[in-house]
């Protein structure tokens, strides 16, 4: 039996870990402006942020592992962690290339973002060699980008929309 309670939980925890890391990885590139080149800047912020999600995401599946739930729990919460995790990588080199983007700036200069989507590329390329051909390598790391970008924003909505509800207040009654 899978725990639903605690996979939405979970759930929203990633989604509060990508959307904590792209607004933090953001104002960390920003402030670093204020003191050295953009391209320094994200190569400062970036490492550290890309190991702050890596421990947030770890420490989930562990906190999840070494819970009372059951075993179809724990391994749903494995393979989400799985599925996951490059979107969740995402959240700050995204906050880096927005940032670039505006700064009219190439983001491919920084050595933080190359070697990130190195990394990334080592796992993209061996599926889209696997499924068909070289060909398909730019197509998935495009895929890849749209859907860690979707997933964020959602994340972010999902985050934010009670918030909102909260702020604008309650439903006006109707009157019977």
């Amino acid at each position: 039996m899978i725990s639903l309670g605690h996979i939405k939980r979970r759930l929203g925890q990633y989604a509060a870990l990508w959307v904590g890391a792209f607004l933090l990885a953001g104002a960390g590139v920003l402030t670093g402006l204020l003191f050295a080149d953009l391209m320094a800047a994200v190569d400062r912020v970036l490492p550290a942020m890309l190991g702050a999600v890596a421990l947030g995401l770890g420490g989930g599946v562990i906190a999840s592992l070494l819970s009372g739930e059951t075993i179809g729990t724990k391994l749903a919460v494995v393979l989400l962690a799985l599925l996951l995790i490059l979107p969740l990588l995402w959240a700050p080199a995204a906050a880096a290339v927005l940032i670039a983007f505006f700064a009219d700036r190439s983001i491919e200069y920084s050595a933080a973002y190359a070697a990130f989507q190195i990394g990334v590329s080592q796992v993209l390329f061996p599926i889209s060699q696997a499924i068909g051909d070289a060909d398909l390598f730019g197509w998935m790391w495009a895929a890849f980008q749209w859907v860690s970008s979707v997933v964020g924003f959602v994340s972010a909505l999902a985050n934010i929309w009670p918030l909102l509800r909260r702020l604008l207040g309650p439903e006006p009654a109707t009157e019977v």
